[in-house]
């Protein structure tokens, strides 16, 4: 399924919607056409709510869908007031505030080219085990939201990385395990102050103020059933591309990660509890930022600038910088 969060264009109230060709299905108004009382406990709400009773929720989203899609004559009529078209609304992070969200440094090319930038090797310990920082659970926006460029930074940059989000509470989560405890993938942008990151971390800390004043997250969550074609084992062979202002500058695929989401989340999970809703980045695959690029390729970022990140079966994230 490709689940979204939405609102209809001048409401503030979001809704739990599901893709069906070029239109949303709202979940809750559709289940309560079919059937007053399916939804009797609320779980097709919101996208935060279906997240937080997934292994319940999920079954039941997949049946109002299903139902929907193969309506005719009447019962097509009354699911009328369901249905939105794709342009007619405004589209919210899946996750409006996770509990945690730890992005991951798990592309090899990522960090050989930014270092190389530096003249630095990459350090022995990367190879060692999956690393990760905490960044800003309440900076989230979603796909089409403007990105406001913080006065105090230079060299604002994007990040073209995958992300996954945790649909059960797990702890110790085996490497083989990893399936089990993920809702579904999504794209991320984690976008980035260079020259603050730069700075604090030549401290011996962060990166922090660097990342945490926006992170993009959208434009659906995708399950796991919707990438099985595209799975190489643990790995999935997905294309990545990153364009500014409609010219493609980055290109990769998720199949060049070095570490595993199952290796991402053993580590994440060691000795704590993940919890639904938890996000988990992969960290920038290769050449997808431009520290990696350089100022040949294009400059930092300005306002006025549109970042568009695509994923195959994912989608495509776009957001304007002001």
């Amino acid at each position: 399924m490709r689940l979204v969060s939405f609102s209809r264009r001048g409401a503030s109230e979001r809704a739990l919607g599901a893709s069906v060709g070029d239109r949303i299905l709202d979940l809750s108004v559709a289940a309560e056409a079919l059937a007053p009382g399916l939804d009797e406990r609320g779980r097709l709400r919101t996208l935060d709510g279906l997240i937080q009773d997934w292994e319940q929720g999920l079954p039941l989203a997949r049946t109002v869908t299903d139902r929907a899609a193969e309506a005719k004559g009447a019962t097509l009529e009354k699911l009328a007031p369901a249905f939105h078209l794709a342009t007619q609304v405004t589209l919210h992070p899946p996750v409006s505030r996770p509990g945690a969200f730890r992005d991951f440094y798990g592309f090899e090319a990522h960090v050989k080219n930014a270092r190389a930038r530096r003249g630095l090797p990459v350090p022995s310990e990367w190879y060692e085990f999956p690393a990760f920082y905490f960044s800003n659970p309440g900076a989230f926006i979603g796909d089409g939201a403007a990105m406001k460029k913080p006065a105090w930074t230079e060299a604002l940059d994007y990040e073209l990385e995958i992300a996954c989000v945790i649909g059960v509470r797990a702890r110790d989560v085996a490497p083989d395990r990893w399936r089990s405890v993920v809702a579904g993938f999504t794209i991320l942008n984690d976008w980035s102050a260079r020259d603050v990151q730069r700075r604090e971390m030549a401290i011996g800390l962060g990166p922090a103020k660097g990342k945490d004043f926006a992170t993009s997250l959208g434009p659906a969550l995708v399950t796991l059933d919707e990438l099985e074609p595209s799975r190489r084992g643990d790995h999935y062979d997905l294309a990545m591309e990153a364009r500014v202002d409609g010219a493609t500058l980055s290109r990769g695929n998720v199949k060049d990660l070095h570490y595993t989401f199952g290796q991402m989340i053993a580590r994440a999970s060691q000795d704590v509890y993940l919890f639904p809703g938890d996000v988990i980045g992969s960290g920038t695959v290769g050449t997808g930022c431009l520290l990696e690029l350089g100022p040949e390729a294009h400059p930092w970022l300005q306002p006025g600038d549109e970042v568009a990140l695509e994923i195959e079966r994912l989608g495509t994230l776009t957001n304007t910088v002001v």
